[in-house]
């Protein structure tokens, strides 16, 4: 295995960004930018051997400069929302940037996403990829000098782990995921609707009118959002339930039936005419699952392809969104010096 890298394209400031390739010796290729830690491409083959690029992505750095879909990124300090753009800790409340209406969405203004990330360890001859960021005290309104490494490796199986690594020197907040768009069908004018999702998970978070969660929770049990057996998406997106209706599709977190920090596979993606798999492993507690509700043709992709929505899904494992803000056992506070350690996979196969 070895590591390509390119030039792929300057900052607003002039700083140059580069844009990393790892292929295996089973022909499965990745490509990385250190702009915002991001997936640019994963191309796997289909159950007669064709290679097809299966994420969304843009050709060049102007596409993800002026992008806001956070396409393939990687996303903090925290993903998710968090109401009225505040949080308290230790009866101190502090305030970060409200940038989707009251609330705060994927980091604020200037999140994990759109920064460029310093690219180490990397060889001729190795599989692994590890960017690092430093993001300083009060950044966004996040409090402590936070140092983050998300590392990339590809492996002989053709799976993607994507580690994630932090410390604080303050208590602070930390909710890392990486949010890829994907189509297995790797024909990115389809809909997503005949791929089949299973998701280890019997309750999810439910949803106010402005996609804020609050501690409520429901069971899948009944409703439209039961993927506890491989089930068509498109069998109930449409369907009138309010969470679907509040989402314009998909845009769920589901509370993982797993053992707390321990790596499982929680959920497997299928798409039936290609052949294509994809597991998902984590140590996160929860997975949010986005039907790319909002996308209207204005993106356009590496293929000139317009993106429009529904054409591809989101599996983000991550903490519950908002939880910082409610009742919750498990929540993404983040203790001075201690260290924060998760992981996400996508395992690649393919079913005749």
């Amino acid at each position: 295995m070895s590591v390509l890298k390119k030039e792929f394209g300057k900052t607003f400031n002039g700083d140059k960004a580069y844009l990393y390739t790892i292929e295996n010796s089973n022909g499965t290729k990745v490509e990385v930018t250190n702009y915002g830690a991001t997936i640019v491409c994963i191309k796997v083959a289909d159950k007669n051997g064709k290679f097809e690029d299966v994420v969304l992505g843009y050709k060049d750095l102007d596409g993800y400069l002026k992008g806001d879909k956070y396409l393939g990124a990687t996303i903090g300090r925290c993903c998710n929302r968090i109401e009225n753009g505040s949080f308290i800790i230790d009866n101190k409340e502090y305030k970060v940037t409200k940038n989707e209406g009251s609330n705060h969405l994927h980091g604020g203004e200037k999140g994990f996403d759109k920064v460029l990330w310093t690219c180490e360890n990397i060889s001729d001859f190795d599989d692994t990829i590890q960017f690092y960021y430093m993001s300083k005290d009060m950044e966004e309104g996040y409090p402590g000098n936070l140092k983050v490494r998300v590392i990339y490796t590809l492996t002989e199986e053709d799976a993607l782990r994507i580690e994630y690594k932090a410390t604080s020197d303050k208590d602070t907040i930390v909710n890392l995921t990486n949010h890829s768009y994907f189509n297995l069908s790797g024909d990115f004018n389809n809909k997503i609707y005949e791929h089949k999702l299973m998701i280890k998970a019997e309750m999810f978070s439910v949803n106010d009118e402005q996609s804020i969660s609050k501690g409520e929770v429901r069971a899948v049990d009944g409703t439209p959002l039961d993927f506890r057996k491989p089930t068509t998406i498109g069998k109930n997106i449409k369907c009138e339930y309010d969470q679907l209706k509040i989402g314009h599709g998909y845009n769920e977190n589901y509370i993982l039936q797993t053992e707390e920090n321990k790596l499982e596979k929680i959920a497997v993606l299928i798409e039936e005419h290609s052949g294509r798999v994809m597991e998902v492993h984590t140590t996160y507690p929860c997975l949010q699952v986005y039907t790319a509700n909002f996308f209207d043709g204005k993106d356009i992709g590496k293929d000139d392809i317009r993106y429009m929505y529904h054409n591809s899904i989101c599996l983000e494992a991550q903490y519950a969104p908002n939880s910082i803000n409610y009742n919750s056992i498990k929540t993404p506070l983040l203790r001075k010096n201690e260290e924060y350690s998760h992981t996400i996979i996508y395992k690649f196969l393919c079913s005749s």
